[in-house]
């Protein structure tokens, strides 16, 4: 093993060949990651198997299979399994990770646990560690959509599970992860998974760096405003830095890159990550993120 827990993917070497194998896991639990009155069953599929490839493209590589395990209540009506089994196999074919074997068992609420095996260039997996002090921050797309669906639907609005949604169907950014890796752009990378500014302390932490970030550089989606773009979860993009020469495009693989803010030297902070606000205050950032099905976010 090359590489294990510290990132966003295990690493392994393989005896032979042009490539390292890659391969993590995730678990998707009722009234945890997902709730029945909430998201259709195509919706708990793809987003079951959306993290798994999100992690995959967070180290620059290529899906190759997913295996799926899953705990089922005797209750549960088998529409409702096959429909799932829908979401997650659509999404595969997509990325071409097709669904190659797994586990099932009863059990008193709905468990599925995904396995995704995928492939990076020998020895060029993009991991957390890499980043060094000058290197600029980007993030993919936009941030805190995810979070503002599920902050109305607990305020008890009725938000249709559309597909364009990032909540209900998020996009892995698996071909953006695969041109940073191949053109050599990114020195570190993440996925977004547990908010802006938990996931980029991982990187800090990893590296042995700090941060600064421009508020009003943040791709703030609509309706989210700042504090979700900042904390809120699930919205998938990558966050990356850079070399300060490295030319970055403004669109990789069809996706929106922003430039956020600037890595600098580990600092004896509170938080290693600071934040200019739009006033040019200077602050610490708490590294807080969603606490899924509860009402509040929460310091980690």
């Amino acid at each position: 093993m090359l590489h294990g827990i510290g990132d966003d993917c295990a690493v392994l070497r393989l005896p032979a060949g042009p490539h390292d194998l890659l391969i993590t896991t995730d678990l998707s639990i009722e009234d945890v990651h997902f709730r029945r009155p909430w998201h259709p069953p195509q919706s708990a599929g793809h987003r079951c198997l959306a993290r798994g490839l999100s992690d995959i493209a967070a180290m620059g590589g290529q899906p190759l299979a997913c295996f799926l395990s899953l705990g089922l209540p005797f209750q549960l009506p088998q529409r409702w399994v096959d429909n799932f089994l829908q979401g997650l196999e659509q999404l595969a074919q997509r990325f071409k990770a097709p669904l190659a074997g797994g586990d099932i068992s009863s059990a008193p609420k709905i468990i599925a646990d995904i396995v995704v095996a995928g492939q990076a260039q020998r020895g060029k997996a993009i991991l957390r560690s890499g980043t060094r002090p000058g290197d600029r921050i980007y993030v993919t797309g936009e941030l805190g959509a995810s979070a503002a669906v599920l902050k109305r639907l607990y305020a008890g609005g009725h938000i249709r599970a559309s597909r364009s949604s990032r909540h209900f169907y998020p996009e892995p950014r698996v071909e953006v992860g695969e041109q940073l890796l191949r053109e050599g752009l990114a020195t570190a990378m993440i996925d977004i998974s547990d908010g802006l500014s938990v996931d980029l302390g991982h990187i800090c932490r990893e590296s042995g760096v700090s941060a600064r970030i421009l508020a009003s550089a943040l791709p703030v989606a609509k309706a989210a405003g700042l504090e979700l773009a900042l904390h809120g979860g699930e919205d998938y993009e990558l966050l990356f830095t850079a070399p300060a020469k490295a030319r970055i495009p403004n669109r990789v693989a069809g996706v929106n890159i922003t430039g956020i803010g600037v890595i600098e030297p580990s600092k004896n902070y509170r938080s290693a990550i600071q934040i200019i606000d739009d006033n040019g205050r200077t602050r610490s950032l708490a590294a807080r993120g969603w606490q899924h099905f509860t009402r509040q976010f929460r310091e980690r």
